[in-house]
């Protein structure tokens, strides 16, 4: 059976979302800041940005491994120089109607972001705060890591099995897999076909939701 028709016949206690990529698209906006973090710092900007996509800003710092650079106050640069630059940032088609339709207590948001600038984001692009949100600072290790989407399903009240994430990037769809959720790939912003065996979507407008008598949530194709 497909992976989107496993997922459509599937009831979920909620959904998980991340944030950039997901149900925004800040992609110009970081990658402006970043690629001129890059050139100061001597990095090579070309094949440095691919790689900050999904993950938290100190751990894309850390792994530079640059001599005499302080990644906190690094990360914290770059958090700052983001919130101050919102300019073409916009939702993922469909992203905001599609959250509006769901109940606010079956469904999280599990972001790599810090939460200013996370909050900043998502009002640009017009998507609403959700009840639940994980950021940065809420996890001790950052996507691939689980750990957010394990603290997301737990306030909700849920086993991470009984949810589905929707995730882009790399390190999202393995923090995804690690936690043991079902999964929906976003390809909005993907420059390049993904070859996966999970299933994919390009606009939230293509499915909708039903809720049943338990309030589970169940997914269906437009």
């Amino acid at each position: 059976m497909p992976a989107q028709d496993v997922l459509f016949n599937r009831a979920f206690g909620a959904f998980l979302f991340d944030m950039d990529g997901t149900v925004l698209n800040s992609i110009a906006a970081a990658e402006r800041i970043w690629s001129a973090w890059a050139v100061r710092h001597g990095v090579e900007v070309e094949t440095f940005l691919p790689t900050i996509h999904g993950a938290r800003a100190i751990d894309t710092i850390n792994r530079l491994n640059l001599p005499g650079v302080d990644a906190e106050a690094q990360a914290a640069f770059i958090t700052e120089a983001e919130i101050d630059d919102v300019e073409g940032i916009v939702e993922i088609p469909g992203a905001a109607a599609f959250l509006r339709s769901l109940p606010a207590d079956r469904w999280a948001m599990v972001t790599s972001a810090p939460r200013d600038l996370a909050l900043r984001r998502m009002a640009a692009a017009g998507i609403a705060e959700p009840a639940v949100m994980i950021t940065a600072e809420d996890v001790k290790a950052g996507k691939p890591d689980p750990a957010g989407y394990l603290l997301a399903a737990g306030r909700l009240g849920l086993e991470p099995r009984d949810c589905l994430i929707f995730e882009d990037a790399t390190v999202g769809i393995q923090a995804a897999e690690a936690a043991g959720a079902a999964l929906m790939i976003i390809t909005t912003t993907h420059q390049h076909p993904l070859e996966t065996a999970h299933a994919t979507l390009a606009s939230y407008a293509d499915i909708s939701v039903k809720i049943d008598n338990d309030g589970k949530l169940h997914l269906q194709p437009n």
